[in-house]
């Protein structure tokens, strides 16, 4: 049996893992909860599975959980407290489901722990992924991709010689706004922005996906979890997420992986890799769903984008800069501080103020996330 630690069990991910795990009660057992500010949802989680630790964000919601929780069960908070269940909570096995940079120390910690990674937080591998990679691969440790573009990819990778992959297509829904011109993009609000057409996801997720500045963080843990050259990783928008991704090889054969789109089928192969187990996701009829449609991809309509891809090629502590901009340029477009359109000129400008650090510390690579965080705060 699996002992399980979930960082961002409130979040989407966290409660679809939550839901796989009660599904297989006698595979997983939960060892950990971290949340944010959703309290409410994390004693229901802590009263349903009874786990060993929960965190919170602030020492105030801890102390007014403490004493609702079940007997025994240990409240910790803030980053400390996530650190401390990722490391020291004895799972063997942790779902990093927080969004933003807020994961890197937590996912460092499991792995120092020796504990594997069910990695659906994909800033760790953005911002730091030479030395998450490089550490996991000196501890023996498995990072299992939970997106399900990059599960895609694991999936059609299995068995295959990494030297006879040609280029890995992952493809994109193309956002709430795919069937827009950017000049249709200059008053659009936050309420349409978060009209997501295929999946029910975070705020910040689902802006990221008008943007696709979500499918440049895709491409940059691409990068760093199947060891590929930017110029080897194509994105392709494919509006019916059917097809998750595929892989074409030298002998220009291609291999996909296709699914109802229910994030529910990779969390679960993450969690019971190598072995498959039923699923709840209803199977996919392709009679049904007839056809299938894909987009040459158009960096001029996404911006965010192709500065993914030249902070990636530029390396460094120049996808730091982008995460961390990005970050909050989304945060101030949800406030309502900036426009839409805002959030690529101020990743773009905070990028061009930056001289990257090849091959930064952890040290220097907080240091820049915060210098990034007040250029992107201060610009209009």
């Amino acid at each position: 049996m699996k002992k399980i630690a979930v960082l961002g069990s409130t979040g989407s991910i966290g409660m679809q893992t939550l839901d796989v795990i009660s599904r297989q009660p006698d595979n997983y057992q939960v060892i950990g909860l971290a949340a944010g500010n959703n309290v409410s949802l994390l004693l229901e989680q802590a009263r349903k599975f009874r786990p060993e630790w929960v965190s919170a964000a602030t020492k105030e919601l801890a102390d007014q959980i403490s004493s609702q929780v079940p007997a025994g069960v240990r409240v910790v908070y803030g980053e400390a407290g996530l650190t401390e269940i990722a490391g020291h909570s004895g799972a063997d096995y942790v779902v990093c489901a927080l969004v933003g940079s807020l994961g890197l120390t937590s996912t460092l910690a499991a792995i120092e722990a020796g504990a594997d990674i069910g990695l659906a937080n994909k800033e760790s591998l953005v911002t730091a992924g030479h030395l998450v990679m490089q550490r996991a691969k000196d501890k023996g440790i498995a990072i299992l991709p939970v997106d399900s573009e990059h599960s895609a990819i694991f999936q059609c990778l299995n068995g295959e010689n990494p030297r006879t992959v040609k280029r890995i297509m992952l493809t994109a829904s193309g956002g709430s706004f795919r069937d827009r011109t950017r000049e249709q993009l200059n008053n659009v609000t936050v309420e349409d922005a978060l009209k997501h057409p295929n999946w029910s996801m975070g705020a910040k997720i689902t802006i990221d996906s008008a943007t696709m500045a979500n499918k440049g963080l895709e491409v940059i843990e691409a990068h760093w979890l199947f060891g590929l050259p930017y110029d080897q990783i194509d994105v392709v928008i494919h509006p019916e997420s059917i097809v998750h991704s595929m892989v074409e090889f030298i002998d220009t054969s291609v291999i996909a992986q296709l699914g109802n789109p229910d994030m529910r089928v990779p969390i679960q192969y993450a969690l019971s890799y190598p072995e498959r187990t039923p699923s709840p996701a209803s199977s996919l009829d392709l009679l049904k769903q007839a056809t299938l449609n894909f987009r040459e991809m158009d960096f001029k309509r996404y911006p965010c984008l192709r500065l993914a891809y030249d902070a990636g090629r530029l390396g460094g502590t120049a996808t730091t800069v982008f995460n961390a901009a990005n970050e909050i340029a989304v945060s101030r477009f949800l406030k309502g501080e900036i426009t839409f359109l805002t959030i690529e000129t101020i990743i773009e400008r905070v990028l061009s103020s930056h001289t990257a650090t090849m091959l930064p510390s952890l040290e220097a690579i907080l240091e820049t996330d915060a210098w990034a965080r007040r250029e992107a705060s201060s610009l209009q």
